[in-house]
């Protein structure tokens, strides 16, 4: 089984000649350096990178985007996260795993690791989807995260790309697993988190939005006593507050951290 798939993915991965710019090259050494990876072929994860709008606009040139990589690493991510839940929390039954493994893998969760990363600096897209944001949109974040993480499996096997999503996930795994974190749902922990630690009045605001009404991304910010913690992007003004809400909660966990 195991040299069936190896045999497999080979023959995926050599389908990307690795014909990458100098420049592009460089700037793809410089993510693979700051995420802590080694990519023995860079085309790889150009691609990852590359959103469909940018191979759009270049249509006579047949440029490949990362939607099948986007496939590939959904699959992936599905994998390892179930594997970990199944192993670990032998007395979970099936339905709990499979909502436990929903919130792991959904999108505002992708989209953080993926804002962390700094993906959106790599991302290639075309004029117009960048124009609108498209390189902050938690959507967009999350597909590329999914293709990275494709993209490295196929360069470097299941088990490194196991090793390397767990460093990154493990710690927030575990603490769904436990009850401690839900999400999808920050706006009631920051409101559970301010009330034991006796702030007062959380507030949020809706500090912008851009792109045309059928595609318009809001950009909301949230205050804990008059003090801007954190600000948020989504295709809706309630999902880009839950985005604020979760920066919230995490810059104030850690300075309570830092109290202690």
């Amino acid at each position: 089984m195991e040299a069936t798939t190896t045999k497999g993915r080979t023959a995926a991965r050599d389908v990307y000649q690795d014909t990458v710019s100098d420049w592009r090259k460089t700037e793809l050494e410089e993510l693979c350096r700051s995420l802590g990876i080694t990519m023995n072929n860079h085309r790889l994860l150009d691609i990852a990178l590359t959103h469909s709008s940018f191979a759009h606009e270049r249509r006579h040139s047949h440029m490949t985007h990362n939607e099948r990589l986007e496939f590939l690493g959904d699959s992936v991510l599905s994998v390892i996260v179930s594997t970990y839940i199944f192993d670990k929390y032998r007395n979970f039954n099936e339905g709990r795993l499979t909502k436990l493994r929903a919130q792991v893998v959904c999108e505002a969760s992708l989209y953080q690791l993926a804002k962390k990363m700094n993906l959106g600096k790599y991302l290639r897209m075309g004029r117009g989807e960048e124009h609108l944001g498209g390189k902050r949109r938690p959507s967009i974040l999350a597909d590329a995260f999914e293709a990275v993480l494709g993209a490295y499996y196929l360069d470097q096997g299941f088990e490194a790309a196991q090793r390397y999503l767990l460093g990154l996930m493990e710690k927030e795994i575990n603490e769904v697993c436990n009850g401690k974190l839900m999400l999808g749902d920050y706006k009631t922990m920051l409101q559970e988190f301010v009330q034991k630690t006796g702030e007062d009045t959380i507030q949020y605001e809706l500090l912008g939005f851009e792109g045309p009404q059928h595609n318009r991304i809001f950009e909301s910010g949230v205050s804990v006593d008059g003090r801007m913690l954190g600000k948020g992007t989504g295709h809706t003004k309630k999902e880009s507050e839950q985005h604020a809400a979760r920066e919230a909660l995490e810059t104030l966990r850690r300075e309570k951290t830092q109290e202690n």
